[in-house]
């Protein structure tokens, strides 16, 4: 009986095999009858170490089993390889590796940092980002200048030298910069925590303050060589917005119109005798009715803890179609001097040259600035230049200004060369 059991499994292991396309000797070899005496003994396997360990004897389903566990791919095996046509099932996706020259989509160009451009880092987070990532960023700005105030003197420098440690996970991030070409070599030094759907966010550290739509666009995307005389004079002479320590809070509703509004408290200015003052407040709400059409308004308010003695309060709108960009921003308040209007606008179009990734990028753009305190002066500026862009790696930029800035007796041309490269 025992003889006869082998033959039957035997013939339908060799079945088995032909039917699943496996070579005869795939099948395990029909096992000896043993007596009585052998069945009551385990079998043992011999080890490299020379240990033995015990292991059950196969059975006939067993060995039945294991012809079939040999023909069909295991999860150890991996997904199927090869041609097309060597996939089992029709539907079934081929993998890049079985297609001859098949590459990796090009995902584009990655989002500016946090800390420079905190609306495109919100197309990131739409997009949606690995749980866990780590990167180092830096950029290099190299500029030329030849100005008419100076009898048209040649002026080169690195105006910009920046590297940073960026760090996401998936309700923290943050994020370290420095300037090396700036005075203040800090930049961003700031933590972000927000909610699983990204509609809650807080902000602590050192950033931008939402003050001014020009301020906070990053340096890289924007067409001008700086930006611009009005954001010059409120921020870097009055000292009104620009990057401070401070806490904010952020609420953005992608559904309602892509509602953003951000508000909090930062640390204040220097007196007359260069003491510290006591908290500035700033708050800014933008709206997205359309996909080609932003509009924002934003505020600043110096020391809201003492009373506020100056402040301003300015509206702006983005308008993009067609590779044409055109933004246009007012604002007015107090100043030291006395109140003040300014307006500015800036319109650039941005023509892709082929399918390498360059791009041409003509730029025009117009300001004016009014002080009607006790002293009365007026500042205005034209600029027209031209980009020249590769991907997202580098940029020429050419560009005249001709403007009177406050404190100038009369209206100057200045003409500068900007070459700039950065790493992500």
């Amino acid at each position: 009986m025992g003889g006869r059991g082998m033959e039957e499994q035997g013939w339908r292991g060799l079945l088995v095999a032909v039917l699943l396309g496996l070579p005869a000797g795939a099948v395990a070899e029909p096992v000896e009858d043993a007596g009585a005496e052998d069945a009551d003994q385990p079998l043992t396997v011999a080890q490299e170490d020379g240990a033995q360990a015990p292991a059950p004897e196969p059975t006939s389903e067993d060995a039945l089993d294991g012809a079939v566990a040999q023909a069909m791919p295991g999860g150890s095996q991996g997904p199927v390889r090869g041609a097309p046509e060597q996939v089992n099932e029709p539907g079934a996706p081929v993998p890049d590796a079985a297609v001859p020259g098949a590459k990796k989509k090009n995902k584009g160009p990655k989002a500016d940092t946090l800390g420079e451009a905190p609306a495109e880092a919100d197309k990131a987070d739409d997009k949606g980002k690995p749980s866990q990532r780590i990167r180092v960023f830096g950029r290099v700005f190299a500029k030329g200048t030849a100005d008419e105030r100076a009898k048209y003197q040649r002026d080169l420098g690195i105006e910009s030298a920046r590297v940073g440690v960026a760090a996401s996970l998936s309700n923290l991030e943050a994020e370290v910069s420095a300037d090396l070409a700036s005075k203040t070599i800090l930049k961003d030094a700031f933590v972000r925590l927000a909610n699983d759907a990204k509609q809650l966010r807080l902000y602590a550290g050192r950033f931008k303050s939402p003050f001014l739509q020009r301020s906070l666009e990053s340096a890289w995307s924007l067409p001008l060589q700086g930006r611009g005389l009005v954001e010059d004079y409120l921020t870097d002479t009055n000292d009104l917005g620009g990057r401070r320590l401070g806490l904010m809070g952020e609420v953005r509703l992608k559904e309602a119109w892509g509602l953003k509004l951000s508000a909090g408290l930062f640390e204040g200015g220097e007196g007359p005798q260069g003491e510290r003052l006591s908290e500035d407040g700033a708050a800014r709400l933008s709206l997205r009715p359309f996909k080609f059409l932003t509009v924002g308004a934003s505020t600043y308010l110096t020391q809201v803890i003492d009373g506020t003695q100056r402040y301003a309060a300015a509206a702006d709108a983005e308008l993009t179609l067609w590779g044409l960009s055109l933004t246009g921003e007012v604002a007015r308040g107090q100043l030291a001097l006395g109140p003040f209007m300014s307006q500015s606008v800036l319109a650039y179009w941005t023509v892709p040259v082929g399918h390498s990734g360059w791009a041409v990028q003509p730029m025009v753009g117009a300001e004016a600035l009014q002080l009607q305190g006790g002293i009365q002066a007026q500042g205005h500026a034209l600029t027209g230049g031209f980009n020249v862009l590769l991907a997202d790696s580098f940029k020429a930029q050419v560009q005249a200004e001709r403007a009177l800035r406050p404190g100038d007796l009369e209206p100057a041309l200045e003409l500068s060369l900007q070459l700039a490269t950065r790493f992500r």
